[in-house]
């Protein structure tokens, strides 16, 4: 079921992947944030949807380029689509990178439900900040390399709500494997200068304040360790066994850190 954020701002967290989708209610439709694994996924959500009774889907913006988060993006052909100009490169350029990296996760049993995904790449983008007027403003912003080159936030002023995307996690470490860590925690502190009462994260739970400024000095603590281990300060295994995530996430922090400095 929707989660009510705000007021007309809902949120719905799947079983797969831990994923949150978000909806803020317009005059005369809907604006989604982000759209799922797959076409088959989307459908799903598109029923799930009509529980709301609040109208079509007129509006889908997409928090960043990762497939979890945009597969699903053809199921919306007659809506305005909204990403970050880097978000859009990523999926045209990368798009079936990406399906071929991750069949694994789909495996056997639905392997078809990926071959049938076709990849739809943003046609309005931006690349610091915009307004997207839906009879109420909803604001789109960058602010920086964090967890991907094209991550942004999705604000509702009216109603405090906030979407983060996954800048923030929340049920388990952030995910470094196309991240920039030693930028990430800046730009997250960027992020949170007009934060909302309630901050909505791509994957896990509702979180506040406390457990963004919890995650940003987490995130430093990588950074710095980051820093050394560039540096020649310490060698790799001492570095990961500083950092305040388990040893398979440190590794992948570091070695994407030792990758794009």
């Amino acid at each position: 079921m929707f989660d009510q954020v705000g007021e007309g701002v809902f949120r719905r967290r799947y079983d797969s992947l831990d994923l949150n989708v978000g909806v803020v209610v317009g005059d005369d439709g809907l604006l989604i944030i982000d759209t799922r694994e797959s076409g088959r996924m989307a459908v799903e959500l598109l029923a799930d949807l009509t529980t709301l009774g609040r109208g079509p889907v007129r509006w889908v913006v997409n928090s960043h380029w990762h497939w979890d988060h945009t597969f699903g993006n053809e199921l919306f052909p007659d809506s305005q689509l909204w990403g970050h100009e880097r978000c859009a490169l990523a999926l045209e350029g990368h798009g079936q990178e990406m399906k071929d990296d991750v069949r694994p996760w789909f495996g056997a049993d639905r392997r078809d439900e990926l071959e049938e995904v076709r990849i739809v790449v943003p046609t309005n983008t931006f690349s610091d900040r915009v307004s997207v007027d839906i009879g109420r403003q909803v604001e789109l912003s960058y602010h920086g390399l964090g967890h991907t080159d094209g991550d942004i936030v999705v604000r509702v002023a009216d109603a405090d709500v906030s979407f983060f995307g996954d800048l923030i996690e929340e049920g388990a470490p952030p995910s470094f494997g196309d991240s920039y860590p030693i930028s990430w925690p800046g730009t997250l502190r960027a992020a949170t200068e007009d934060m909302s009462r309630a901050v909505v994260p791509g994957h896990g739970d509702i979180v506040d304040r406390a457990f963004v400024e919890s995650q940003i000095e987490e995130l430093e603590s990588v950074a710095r360790i980051a820093k050394a281990l560039l540096g020649e300060e310490m060698p790799l295994d001492e570095a990961i066994a500083l950092g305040p995530y388990p040893a398979e996430v440190m590794t992948t922090a570091l070695r994407r850190a030792q990758a794009v400095g």
